[in-house]
């Protein structure tokens, strides 16, 4: 008897966790009551799986790639479940997982993925500090893990406390995204525009449209703001593409009368962090490093 009890355990202690209560979270649909405690878990998102990584949630399936450095780890213990925009749906099938969750460049799977599996949307949307730490919050709530969840948004609130103080007083600055020749520039309503409302970055130009896409300027754009610090990101450094560096499309003779060039005050971030993995806590953590580094001389 002893021996078959034994036996049954891991079938009992299964069936309590594939039977836990639903559990109620926000998501940026609104608020959707999904399986508690999911065991095998699909993700078609970096942030998403950034998250859960920092969480010590395990992702049973994800994207062929996740693009950033430090979630290798996921990609190589996780089925390749296809791309953002070309989910393989048969390998989505196959695994089976308890919950699928899509967000921002995968948002428009969420019906799709829903015929397969119980299904959220968790995009970080423009509001990425406050969308970021409420993803964080319902991640902790629907894995019960809050003690952790809690001590990464004070780690992130530490941070970013350091960021501000060391970007205080030191001048404007203008953010802007290369992709190849091509320059566009981000304000406070753009995807980038938490730098400047949660650090605090004073805007070289207010005028910048709010698009998520930023708004296309030229070098006499940059000259004519005339920023103190040039913040940058390069595009196809973030997706692994040839083609021209951000550094060098930007050095030439009008960048360089720009009072961020002849101060040395350009900082580069780790573009693949803040454009393909931004909203994530670990991505989130990392760039404010970048920046606390890049003011700071380091």
């Amino acid at each position: 008897m002893l021996a078959r009890l034994t036996a049954l355990l891991p079938l009992i202690l299964s069936a309590g966790i594939l039977h836990a209560d639903p559990v109620e979270i926000e998501t940026a649909r609104g608020t959707a009551t999904v399986p508690g405690a999911p065991e095998k878990v699909a993700v078609f998102d970096v942030a998403v799986a950034d998250t859960l990584e920092a969480l010590g949630i395990p992702v049973a399936g994800t994207l062929g790639s996740l693009y950033v450095d430090y979630l290798e780890d996921v990609t190589e213990n996780a089925e390749d479940l296809g791309t953002f925009f070309e989910p393989d749906f048969e390998a989505v099938h196959a695994l089976a997982p308890d919950l699928i969750i899509v967000g921002s460049r995968s948002s428009d799977q969420l019906k799709a993925m829903a015929r397969i599996a119980p299904s959220i949307d968790m995009t970080v949307g423009n509001d990425v500090l406050t969308d970021a730490v409420a993803r964080l919050r319902a991640y902790g709530k629907l894995f019960d893990v809050m003690d952790k969840a809690t001590r990464r948004e004070t780690s992130l609130n530490a941070r970013l406390e350091q960021a501000r103080q060391a970007v205080e007083g030191r001048g404007t600055a203008l953010v802007i995204m290369t992709n190849g020749p091509k320059i566009s520039a981000y304000g406070a309503g753009g995807r980038f525009g938490w730098l400047h409302e949660d650090v605090g970055l004073t805007e070289a130009s207010p005028e910048i449209s709010a698009s998520i896409h930023g708004e296309a300027i030229s070098f006499e754009f940059i000259k004519a703001v005339d920023p103190d610090w040039l913040i940058v990101v390069d595009r196809l450094a973030a997706i692994g593409q040839p083609g021209e560096s951000a550094a060098a499309t930007l050095d030439n003779a009008i960048v360089q009368q720009t009072k961020a060039w002849s101060s040395g005050q350009v900082i580069y971030l780790n573009a693949a962090d803040i454009y393909i993995a931004g909203g994530g806590i670990q991505s989130m953590i990392r760039t404010l490093d970048d920046l606390i580094a890049g003011f700071q001389g380091r």
